[in-house]
């Protein structure tokens, strides 16, 4: 299975992220993190997400750039937090965003199951810079292209999730 798990920031969707991956596998739970630690505010973001999984039977990978670098043992269930620091690491740090796509494709091939969280920066009306508008939109073509992968989608609103495509797969 691959889901693509999006919404607001706040909205709780790294919460059922890992909720869906918890009923989905007992064992071999990868949990994939992209975010760059930079200040205190991220400091405590990372603390509440290791708090938020532990004793979930994650193994945490950090993986902050170079994706298709990220060593996952077939089979695994992997949980790649979020594809907008992702993108934001290979963007605006020296990397190729260019290359996430076939690396989320290699990864989907290789993992029994794969679930994406990812972010809606679509809705505000605000004219940006043109380095924004430029990650906005390599955002919006990711999340295009693997919303067309995935066999599942689901915008979480106020934590309730609603799926978009197919059925929500594991019913809490």
């Amino acid at each position: 299975m691959i889901a693509l798990i999006t919404g607001g920031s706040g909205c709780g969707k790294s919460t059922y992220a890992e909720k869906l991956v918890s009923l989905l596998q007992l064992k071999n739970r990868i949990y994939v993190a992209t975010m760059r630690v930079y200040d205190e505010e991220s400091v405590k973001r990372v603390a509440r997400h290791r708090a938020q999984r532990a004793d979930k039977g994650f193994i945490t990978l950090e993986c902050p750039m170079d994706l298709e670098k990220a060593q996952i043992a077939p089979g695994s269930t992997v949980l790649l937090e979020d594809l907008p620091n992702l993108l934001a690491n290979e963007m605006f740090d020296g990397g190729d965003w260019k290359r996430i796509y076939p690396a989320v494709e290699a990864l989907s091939k290789k993992s029994e199951n794969l679930v994406i969280v990812t972010n809606d920066v679509f809705c505000d009306g605000v004219t940006y810079p043109p380095s924004t508008q430029e990650y906005i939109q390599n955002l919006a073509f990711l999340n295009r292209k693997i919303a067309s992968l995935s066999t599942y989608a689901a915008e979480v609103v106020y934590s309730i999730p609603v799926a978009l495509k197919g059925n929500n797969p594991c019913e809490f």
